[in-house]
């Protein structure tokens, strides 16, 4: 598991968007409407990036490791840390289900939710291995206090104090990721809509839909352009 899961981490930026490709495949739909699948995916997926947002936002972590392997500079436990060992990788995998829901494809729900928590047990167990070698007692002591995926929030007002929510690095950090979900979330719920009323029937849904996907764009341009001016730096907290 610890092979398979460092092999993962090496090639997931290459092999995890290709998995969205299922999206494509023809497949039964999980629900009669795709409304109400998109509702509920996007309630799922947005859960999922308000962990995400609420993890980056408190702590810092070298999420890609370096040189593509698995590496920790310190063993992180404040913020959300405190409450989950791994609280990214199930906003992550909240995300993938989100997205696959509101597809409305049981063909992706059926192969790519399945083979995505796989993939991060994997990795999970790859970085614990290294941090068990590298922290020893500590990350033995850590383990045994904090859950390694359900979060257990009880504390976490105390936890957080005197943090500081750092929204530059939040911004940096996850508006390619948030860009990616909500845009693709809104191109495919516009086809489902499509493929199954028409656009006669739908006129005002399909109109909102392009709305939201332009700010969506919009958001993602000023973010990009403010990070590569260096007008949004993310401030690393040691």
């Amino acid at each position: 598991m610890v092979r398979i899961g460092n092999f993962l981490f090496h090639w997931r930026n290459v092999l995890f968007p290709l998995a969205y490709l299922l999206l494509l495949v023809p497949s039964p739909q999980l629900l009669a409407s795709p409304y109400v699948a998109a509702a509920i995916g996007f309630s799922i997926a947005l859960t999922g990036q308000l962990l995400r947002a609420v993890t980056i936002g408190l702590e810092y972590i070298i999420r890609g490791g370096k040189n593509r392997q698995v590496y920790a500079e310190r063993l992180v436990q404040g913020g959300m840390f405190a409450h989950a060992r791994n609280p990214l990788y199930v906003g992550n995998y909240l995300v993938v289900v989100g997205v696959g829901v509101a597809s409305n494809s049981v063909v992706f729900l059926a192969c790519v939710v399945p083979i995505f928590a796989f993939a991060y047990l994997a990795i999970i167990a790859a970085e614990e291995n290294y941090l068990r070698g590298k922290f020893g007692d500590e990350f033995a002591e850590y383990c045994a206090r904090v859950n390694r995926l359900v979060p257990n929030f009880a504390g976490f007002t105390k936890s957080i104090e005197g943090m500081q929510f750092n929204w530059r690095r939040l911004i940096t950090a996850e508006y390619g990721s948030t860009f990616m979900w909500l845009g693709g979330i809104t191109l495919i719920t516009t086809k489902n809509i499509l493929s199954q009323g028409g656009y006669a029937a739908n006129r005002g849904a399909v109109w909102a839909l392009q709305a939201l996907l332009l700010f969506v764009v919009a958001a993602y341009a000023l973010a990009r352009y403010l990070k590569k001016s260096g007008k949004l730096k993310a401030k690393r907290t040691v």
